[in-house]
């Protein structure tokens, strides 16, 4: 693997191995020295052309567990921000000497023209981009839900996820369709059909407009942020119509089997997709999902730059 740009450029064997890997960078991280040597001497860019702190920070502290040096670019007063194209971008960090950019950008598509040109040698990772994808966050998703119920097997089969929400606009929702029917998970995708893509239909995946209905039968519930900044027109009434009828609240929880879990990639509209009981509750495995992303990204770089290099703690 040279980049990693979607989930369906990865197999369902890398895919695994990514999430097997990221169980020894845990357990290397819960160790008295924290930091690997794996990368040192590497350099790892941040380049960010859209605002998203929790993945930002989480990339660098990966990067930085590894002993990579790592460099924030961020697009607001940068170079880009002014119009500089994508072109000359890369152009100015492959004269850096970077060997991954970790890119985040409005438009579908930004990272794949970043990793198809001449432009730049090093790896390229998507860390969001447009309403395409955002194979990083599905990849720790996958790991936090194998964590929790994935009874020692290295796959998902047979977990009932229900991913509930603002799915037109999520590149998340993307990402976690394609990995987690890869490693054999049943996902139901609940929403509005005025926020459901065009084509749903052709997905790996089972549609439903009652949120209740399906509460009883999931392992796990994911929730998605309603973006609004991405809502150009009217797509439901209002929040409080959208919070009665796919909102998780506490009465919703109460339906959960015993054994199933809460999630949310974040950031979250507490009020809004989640009711704040509801993200604070013993179900819940939010932070930890913040917690296992650097785990995950420390596994995705490690298997991007260092190859079979060991990753022992203190190797």
């Amino acid at each position: 693997m040279k980049h990693l740009l979607s989930i369906a450029d990865l197999s369902r064997e890398e895919a695994i191995s990514v999430l097997d890997t990221a169980m020894h960078m845990a357990k290397a991280s819960d160790t008295p020295m924290k930091k690997l040597p794996t990368l040192r001497g590497r350099t790892i860019v941040n380049l960010f052309a859209e605002d998203s702190t929790r993945t930002r920070i989480s990339f660098e502290a990966a990067a930085k567990r590894l002993s990579a040096d790592v460099i924030n670019f961020s697009a607001k007063g940068s170079s880009v921000s002014k119009g500089e194209s994508l072109k000359d971008t890369a152009q100015t960090l492959q004269a850096m000497g970077a060997d991954a950019v970790i890119i985040r950008h409005g438009a579908s598509g930004a990272p794949a023209r970043l990793a198809d040109c001449q432009w730049m040698s090093g790896a390229v990772i998507n860390a969001g981009d447009g309403t395409h994808e955002h194979p990083s966050q599905a990849l720790l998703d996958a790991f936090t839900i194998r964590k929790h119920l994935g009874q020692g097997r290295e796959d998902l089969q047979g977990i009932r996820i229900a991913i509930v929400g603002d799915v037109l606009h999520s590149r998340v929702a993307r990402s976690n369709v394609l990995l987690l029917t890869k490693l054999g998970a049943h996902v139901t995708l609940v929403a509005p059909p005025t926020l459901l893509p065009v084509g749903v239909e052709s997905w790996p995946v089972s549609v439903a407009y009652d949120f209740d209905a399906v509460l009883e039968s999931v392992d796990v519930v994911m929730m998605l942020r309603v973006q609004l900044e991405r809502m150009s027109e009217l797509f439901f009434p209002n929040a409080r119509e959208y919070s009665r009828y796919f909102g998780l609240n506490s009465a919703r929880l109460k339906k959960l089997h015993p054994g199933a879990i809460v999630m949310h990639p974040g950031p979250m509209n507490r009020g809004l997709e989640i009711t704040a009981e509801s993200a604070d509750s013993a179900r819940s495995v939010i932070i930890e999902q913040v917690t296992n992303g650097v785990s995950v990204r420390m596994a995705i770089l490690y298997l991007l730059l260092a190859g079979d290099t060991s990753i022992e703690a203190g190797a």
